[in-house]
């Protein structure tokens, strides 16, 4: 029963948060006095990740060194320079403009190492890159929303990167000793993880539209349209840049993936802590849309590689059908 629970809520969890997201809308009294508790809840969920670990993913970053730093460069440098560009481009005011810039600060989505499974993608490059940039990310997260927004908005450079040291550094480095020491035990709570990750992005995304609900209202369209552009943009140069530097299949398949999905709970979550609520918009509504993106990517690489098999098994021999 709880299996089949877990399955469900992590296969619709796109359609969850935006029933969330509508009901944060209409009742917004509702969700307000859980805000305080997301950072908490973010903990949990890299906690989560840190119990999934094993030393065999430490191992696979020392067999593609390479492809690994690569990939954490492409992460920190497209989608922070793509969020700058769309802030610009579309004129977006400071509060919903910090959001943006959240996003594309922030390392590459848990959800991307399940997409890339059901991709046929190099997985363990994809939770290498994860991995690694989940780790950097209380250093490089916080300097690179300093650099872009920190002339127009005030950022407490050292204050955030000892929060995300608490919620996703100590958090990941507790469950890998949990995960080293007590195995059998770890093996047993891993499987409801993907349940609670769900939960707890669906409790986020209702928490900043329950205090933003009137500025979803009003700009709602061009937040929208920044997300789409934002996601889609990372994994089209991701995809771009990984063929142009001759990585096969499996490996562009992980890098479109890996940059193009961030950690967008982290970025709702810093906007709620340091910013506005109206900052966390764009975080919640990435939620949504890469789980989409990067589910019809994945369906179109199965498809394409059936439809490759197919052209591969055609019955006969050529030579012999032309005498």
């Amino acid at each position: 029963m709880i299996d089949k629970l877990v399955r469900y809520c992590t296969k619709y969890m796109a359609f969850g948060v935006i029933v969330a997201g509508f009901f944060g809308i209409l009742v917004p009294s509702a969700m307000k006095p859980y805000a305080k508790y997301i950072p908490t809840l973010l903990g949990i969920i890299m906690f989560g990740m840190g119990l999934s670990l094993k030393p065999e993913d430490f191992r696979n970053v020392f067999r593609q060194p390479k492809n690994v730093a690569i990939g954490t460069l492409l992460q920190f440098i497209i989608m922070p320079a793509l969020a700058y560009l769309l802030v610009k481009i579309l004129g977006l005011p400071p509060e919903i403009a910090i959001g943006v810039v959240l996003v594309g600060c922030c390392p590459g989505g848990t959800a991307s190492n399940v997409i890339s499974y059901i991709a046929h993608a190099d997985v363990a490059l994809s939770v290498s890159m994860t991995m690694v940039n989940t780790m950097l990310a209380p250093f490089v997260t916080p300097l690179l929303i300093w650099l872009i927004a920190g002339a127009w908005i005030k950022i407490s450079l050292v204050s955030m990167m000892i929060s995300i040291i608490k919620m996703v550094l100590l958090p990941l480095l507790l469950g890998l000793v949990c995960n080293h020491f007590f195995p059998r035990q770890v093996e047993k709570a891993t499987k409801y993880m993907p349940l609670f990750s769900s939960l707890v992005i669906m409790l986020t995304v209702l928490c900043v539209v329950s205090l933003s609900g009137r500025t979803i209202l009003d700009n709602g369209l061009v937040i929208l349209l920044a997300v789409i552009l934002h996601n889609l943009g990372g994994m089209a140069l991701g995809n771009l840049a990984a063929r142009r530097l001759g990585m096969n299949k499996a490996q562009v398949r992980a890098m479109t993936i890996e940059v193009g999905m961030q950690n967008s709970g982290l970025a709702s979550t810093l906007a709620l802590m340091y910013f506005t609520a109206a900052g966390g918009i764009a975080g919640a509504i990435f939620s949504v849309w890469h789980n989409v993106t990067g589910s019809l990517y994945a369906s179109w690489c199965v498809g394409h590689d059936e439809d490759e098999e197919a052209a591969s098994c055609v019955p006969g021999d050529a030579s012999v059908r032309t005498k």
